[in-house]
């Protein structure tokens, strides 16, 4: 309960200039904390040298940072909170701060929200619309369309009565629920840990006013477990639309591919990733995005690229599972489209096989960008300053041993 009292020194290392108004209100609410601003906007925001002189490190007792660090502890022996400007620390995962010491961290999970959700239903209502099409004739100065694209257009399906699964039902994911929801569709949730009753279903984390599903009632169904079994049984919900809205672990990586594509293959459905790139095998996604728009003799045809990695074997079980299940596109194959937000490896090479991927939007990590992202981060942090000086328990914390 001292907390308020206490001297504290707050060093805030990010890669824009100064917020002046937002700082002014954090002095203005918390006089007590001195605070340090070093702009590290001259480099990359991500690199592992930050430039920070030992002197600087020394006296902080909390870091505001997007990836900036320290390089060992000894050198930050007064720091007892470190607040980061992303909405997860895989990116820090190997440090010694986050291998070696208890230093509590938070991150600014709950501000992405709104922008992501955004982007996700952008990319695919660009998909169903067959807007790059309208688009092209736009540019061409064309009212009637060709008749061979005539029929794309009368193909238009709307939202109402199709299924969303959101695989992570965090924060991103509670957002997309929440507009999908008031467009018509059913929404189903997948978490790692079973959610089996209303307190379990609450999102205890920073929420942007008036948005989410704070109280976990959107979804009709939730799904959860961290093996195989328990993931196929939610992918084979006949899913139209699945959200990829997970942390990168140990566990995700490589979660999602060519058995998990088969299942998603029965409705043909869509397949959004906001969350990190190496969570898809992406020469399995490839593949499935071939299959959707092959004849059955040209796909054994296909030239050597990442989408020939996949095994025979994987491409026969594709086509079972479609072929089984109630397929949108009159008993096709494959996923009819995919929207990527993030890739692996990034920024993706120009040569990379998933730019020419059929049907597939690639954005370069951009749907999180938005003119209210500090402002928000830094409300992430201001609670936790006011909890801190309370006693109360902080938001946002990372479990080191889960990895988010």
């Amino acid at each position: 309960m001292g907390g308020a009292s206490k001297e504290e020194h707050m060093l805030i290392a990010l890669p824009f200039p100064p917020p002046t108004a937002i700082l002014d209100r954090i002095k203005k609410g918390h006089p007590n904390i001195t605070v340090t601003y070093r702009d590290l906007s001259h480099q990359d925001s991500f690199a592992k040298e930050s430039g920070i002189p030992d002197d600087v490190w020394l006296p902080a007792t909390i870091l505001v940072t997007l990836s900036a660090l320290p390089s060992s502890p000894d050198k930050c022996p007064n720091l007892e909170l470190i607040h980061f400007f992303t909405a997860g620390t895989n990116h820090i995962a190997t440090h010694p701060i986050y291998t070696s010491t208890h230093i509590p961290l938070t991150t600014s999970s709950g501000i992405h929200g709104p922008q992501i959700a955004e982007w996700l239903l952008l990319t695919s209502l660009v998909s169903s619309h067959a807007y790059h099409t309208l688009h092209s004739w736009q540019l061409a100065h064309r009212w009637s369309p060709p008749d061979s694209q005539a029929a794309r257009l009368r193909s238009v399906r709307d939202s109402v009565a199709q299924r969303l699964g959101i695989l992570g039902y965090g924060s991103i994911g509670r957002q997309v629920a929440r507009v999908a929801h008031a467009m018509g569709m059913d929404v189903l949730a997948y978490t790692a840990t079973p959610r089996p009753d209303a307190a379990s279903k609450r999102d205890r984390g920073f929420i942007v006013p008036g948005t989410g599903d704070p109280d976990g009632s959107i979804p009709s169904a939730w799904y959860s477990g961290l093996d195989k079994p328990s993931l196929h049984a939610f992918l084979a919900q006949d899913l139209d639309w699945l959200v990829v809205a997970l942390p990168l672990t140990p566990v995700t990586t490589h979660l999602l591919g060519a058995e998990e594509f088969a299942l998603l293959a029965r409705r043909n459905a869509f397949l959004s990733n906001i969350s990190r790139g190496q969570i898809l095998v992406q020469a399995d996604l490839i593949a499935a995005l071939e299959a959707y728009v092959a004849a059955p003799e040209a796909t054994a045809q296909r030239p050597q690229s990442e989408a020939s990695v996949v095994s025979e074997a994987a491409q026969q079980e594709m086509t079972v599972v479609s072929e089984a299940g109630r397929g949108v596109g009159g008993g096709k194959k494959g996923l009819r489209g995919a929207a990527l937000d993030v890739t692996d490896p990034e920024p993706l090479p120009s040569g990379h096989p998933l730019w020419e991927a059929p049907n597939c939007i690639v954005t370069p990590h951009i749907s999180g960008l938005s003119v209210m992202y500090a402002d928000r981060a830094f409300q992430v942090l201001e609670a936790n300053l006011r909890r801190r000086e309370e006693g109360e328990g902080l938001i946002n914390v990372v479990d080191r041993e889960r990895g988010y």
